[in-house]
């Protein structure tokens, strides 16, 4: 028969065992929190900077008395500057930016599509920028849209006489008031939202019922340099007849184009019968 062992031993071993697996289990569990707590701070500090680099990487543009100021140094221009906003081989004709139309001074262009048989025609963005402002009026009873966009690098464009608007573009047009016959001063549009060039804007442009009740199937489009005046502006009497902002920050977008669009665009007759190709802008 076997001597069985002390009951006192029988105590040293099991609180032995209980003090080891503690030390185990506690070890065990610093490891894991401080794994845990490490994974949570690089999560937090990642965010972190992606939020900081978000916010300094965005500059704003704001129209200060006349002249217009950026939030901070404004990064570097894409080259070529622009996407092409419409498929030229539809365009039959050309506004020129920086002439009288109408009776009234027009600083934006645009084209005409007179060989459409409907309204529809594709406008997408020309440059990655931000919608600030915006409007809607009837003409002729029949709802336009005009719409301000800036890039982050110091080029602002419009396109007016917009018909059918993209979703994305729509949900923000359906927020703004709906002001009275042929008037189209703009809403501030808060907060801006942002437009990645090629991005569908319109797919109807101009006007169903126009003249003699046919289809009229054009759009506006215009550039503007918010980083400096135009050439116009530093003769004084084209100056004080032209005091609008918009006048004298409006380019020559035909100069933004590449060669080959460059040469089309210019090749293309004017739409306009009273002003022809005379433009202040372009040379």
């Amino acid at each position: 028969m076997a001597t069985p062992a002390p009951k006192g031993f029988s105590h040293f071993v099991l609180l032995l065992v209980i003090i080891i697996l503690g030390v185990v289990g506690f070890g065990g569990w610093r490891a894991y929190s401080s794994k845990s707590n490490d994974n949570k701070k690089g999560s937090s500090y990642q965010i972190k900077t992606s939020a900081s680099d978000a916010k300094l990487a965005k500059i704003t543009w704001t129209d200060e008395g006349g002249s217009w100021q950026p939030s901070g140094t404004p990064p570097n221009c894409p080259d070529p500057l622009v996407k092409f906003p419409v498929d030229l081989s539809l365009a039959t004709s050309i506004l020129y930016p920086g002439q009288y139309r109408g009776g009234d001074y027009k600083p934006h262009g645009g084209f005409r599509f007179d060989n459409n048989a409907n309204n529809d025609l594709t406008v997408t963005a020309p440059m990655d920028a931000d919608v600030i402002r915006g409007a809607r009026y009837p003409v002729n009873g029949e709802t336009q849209y005009v719409f301000d966009f800036i890039a982050a690098c110091g080029y602002m464009y419009r396109f007016g006489h917009m018909l059918s608007l993209s979703p994305k573009l729509q949900a923000i047009a359906d927020k703004l008031p709906q002001n009275r016959e042929g008037d189209s001063r703009d809403t501030r549009i808060n907060p801006p939202l942002s437009f990645k060039a090629g991005e569908t804007l319109a797919t109807a442009v101009g006007i169903v019922k126009g003249d003699r009740n046919t289809i009229n199937v054009f759009v506006d489009w215009g550039m503007y340099d918010l980083r400096s005046k135009n050439e116009a502006s530093k003769n004084a009497d084209w100056a004080a007849k032209h005091p609008s902002n918009t006048e004298q920050y409006a380019v020559c977008w035909f100069d933004l184009l590449g060669a080959d669009e460059e040469a089309k665009v210019r090749a293309l007759p004017s739409s306009d019968s009273q002003s022809g190709k005379t433009s202040d802008y372009c040379k």
